[in-house]
């Protein structure tokens, strides 16, 4: 039993000697992770991950030594105090092991044959989605996982251990491969990531605060809507990005049963998903007027009749979509100060969305299949979703077409570089 303090700090330091022990053997993904190279992550990202992960080692490394030097050489020290030290130096390790872990979801499945590959196309994808005319912005990578939603890591947000994340990480729902719905899940994802760069949460709290004060009298309405800001904003990217093919994606996540349809959790930052379909169509109507809108809205609402709600739920609902249009024209003429006197809707290519040109590309593709090779992959998607909501494209098509896409822009990317 230690009951000394020679022999206290002998215990200690040979335990911290065998964490440095140990942090020798965390080695970085490139020499690894083995995938053939057309599944592999972006160079940039890769980059960036292992440049982060080696000063995160190598930091906590020159940690350990100077606590095994200075503590070696120290005559009296109390073993409550060796302990203490060492016990946050153990926290570092781990914190660092988690990073670890949180990039090895993303970089082993690089090494699984197909999925590999798609990982890479979805990569491309979001890179795509989230490119912001005048604005840098963070590489992307994704993973697949289960559950049934999608999720987000931003690049810049504070992973284990409090070090900022260098590159932004989605998770894509394994059960959501492969069809045009993928694209709805996974550009919302980027839409949250673009709206943090841009600055979007904070300027639309504040417009929607003050639609509070122009009328008191509908704060519950507005205060909803600010409460749902950050999904909401990222639905918007996603619509904006992809046209109907985003709401169809929406529907094929939120189609539950009807309790949770209704299901109003005041705590909650997303809208139910009653009202998250009605939004995401009323955003599709604002950017692209076509009456397939009205007729996609009349679906959810026989999917979902409002005459098996109870009187209180109707309310609330009527309340919300009364000042749904006020919301919508806020929302696309929004012109933070991170656009320089330019409103939300002009960062995206709403001219090539609207449903008649997506139709004529698709006819075009359908003769000349190759085509649909040269197009970026959110208009690429677009297209596609537009084809399934005019029952144009079988399901079975559309998982061959886009997976020959996903890989095309896999290997695109290794034989002449980013999607330009």
């Amino acid at each position: 039993m230690i009951t000394s303090n020679p022999e206290s700090k002998r215990f200690i330091i040979n335990e911290a000697q065998g964490l440095l022990n140990r942090l020798e053997q965390v080695q970085p993904f490139v020499i690894n992770m083995p995938s053939v190279t057309a599944a592999r992550v972006p160079q940039l990202a890769q980059s960036q991950i292992d440049m982060f992960l080696s000063k995160g080692k190598e930091k906590l490394r020159q940690q350990i030594l100077g606590f095994i030097d200075r503590n070696s050489k120290s005559r009296d020290v109390r073993p409550e105090v060796l302990q203490r030290t060492y016990s946050f130096l153990k926290l570092s390790f781990n914190a660092l092991l988690d990073q670890l872990d949180i990039f090895a979801d993303v970089l082993t499945q690089r090494s699984e044959q197909d999925a590999g590959i798609v990982l890479a196309g979805l990569d491309a994808l979001a890179k795509d989605a989230l490119a912001i005319q005048g604005s840098p912005s963070p590489e992307v990578v994704c993973y697949l996982d289960r559950g049934h939603g999608a999720a987000i890591r931003r690049a810049r947000t504070r992973l284990p251990g409090g070090t900022l994340n260098p590159v932004a990480i989605i998770k894509v729902p394994r059960e959501r491969m492969v069809g045009s719905g993928i694209a709805s899940s996974l550009i919302h994802e980027v839409g949250h990531q673009g709206a943090v760069l841009l600055g979007l949460l904070n300027s639309m709290r504040l417009v929607l605060k003050q639609q509070q004060l122009k009328e008191p009298q509908a704060t519950p309405e507005w205060a909803s809507y600010e409460r749902w800001i950050s999904e909401i904003l990222a639905d918007f990217w996603s619509v904006a990005q992809l046209g109907i093919g985003a709401t169809l994606g929406l529907i094929g996540v939120v189609s539950l049963p009807r309790y949770f349809v209704f299901r109003m959790n005041m705590d909650d930052p997303h809208p139910f998903p009653y009202i998250r379909v009605k939004i995401s169509i009323a955003i599709g109507k604002a950017l692209y007027p076509n009456p397939q809108w009205t007729a996609l809205e009349k679906l959810w609402e026989s999917l979902y009749p409002l005459t098996q709600t109870d009187k209180n739920t109707i309310h609330s609902i009527k309340r919300l979509e009364s000042k749904l249009p006020a919301f919508v024209n806020l929302l696309v003429h929004h012109s933070p100060a991170s656009l320089n006197g330019r409103k939300l809707k002009s960062l995206f290519p709403l001219e090539q969305r609207q449903a008649q040109n997506l139709r004529k590309a698709y006819r075009t593709w359908h003769s000349q299949p190759k085509l649909s090779q040269t197009a970026r992959p959110a208009f690429a998607f677009a297209v596609i979703g537009q084809a399934k909501a005019d029952l144009q494209i079988s399901t079975k098509r559309e998982s061959q077409l886009l997976m020959q896409l996903l890989k095309h822009w896999a290997l695109k990317k290794v034989v002449s570089g980013p999607i330009a």
